[in-house]
């Protein structure tokens, strides 16, 4: 209880919701990392995902090589990341760009792996039907596979941008920002109140983005149940009608 009472002393202080290391800022760091990540993930493992699923091949060599971001520990990819960046790129090093490239192998797998599963779930005849009605390759793929596939694909999105900001406060153990920092800093200067406000706050983000990207994924998600149903109660009231 007292530890309860400390945290939330810490997160309703005024000076902690100002400066440069104030929560703001903080999140504003966080969000940045997270945001860059995922945004790079989905450019790579959408269109590799989209045809690997459209031509049902390759599936095993694709997963095996996005999954390497899974079987290397973030940690270890972090530290291997750092001192590359360190040689070539110093100016990054510190914070930003070794934990993007973290995020990004970690964010890969469930993006990559959801799409190629949800294009290759399309009904075959469906997809026959439409190349007999004429469509392109690419027509099928971008008008009929990609739109029936979204609300999976936006299902691996979340899960990739819910484990980039639960994984993001790794950047404060290479001198990087975000919410991590209240929890390095803290640890540092033994302060539990901030160690555990930093923790409530990293949770606190992973669920808002969590709910977001559900929001999204319902949004995308195809209407044809819904219409069918309005058109089997709009007939049954015909029917009732005539009769």
């Amino acid at each position: 209880m007292h530890t309860f009472v400390d945290v939330l002393h810490w997160l309703t202080t005024s000076s902690h919701w100002s400066g440069s290391g104030g929560i703001p800022i903080r999140v504003g760091e966080h969000l940045e990392l997270s945001v860059v990540s995922v945004g790079l993930a989905c450019a790579v493992a959408i269109p590799v995902g989209l045809v690997v699923g459209h031509l049902r091949r390759y599936e095993f060599l694709a997963v095996s090589f996005a999954n390497l971001g899974r079987a290397v520990p973030s940690f270890a990819i972090l530290v291997l990341a750092y001192l590359l960046f360190l040689q070539l790129w110093p100016s990054l090093a510190f914070g930003f760009g070794p934990t993007v490239v973290a995020l990004f192998l970690l964010s890969v797998p469930p993006i990559l792996t959801n799409t190629y599963v949800g294009v290759q779930s399309v009904d075959a005849d469906t997809v026959e039907a439409a190349r007999g009605m004429g469509m392109t390759e690419r027509d099928v793929l971008l008008r009929l596979e990609l739109p029936l596939a979204a609300p999976l694909i936006m299902a691996g999105v979340r899960t990739g941008a819910v484990t980039a900001v639960a994984t993001a406060t790794l950047a404060a153990l290479i001198g990087g920002g975000g919410l991590g920092r209240f929890i390095i800093d803290g640890f540092h200067t033994n302060d539990v109140a901030m160690v555990v406000s930093g923790a409530v706050l990293v949770a606190i983000l992973s669920i808002l983005t969590e709910g977001a990207f559900a929001l999204v994924e319902r949004a995308v998600r195809p209407r044809t149940s819904s219409r069918q149903t309005g058109g089997t109660l709009a007939a049954g009231r015909r029917s009732r009608a005539v009769a």
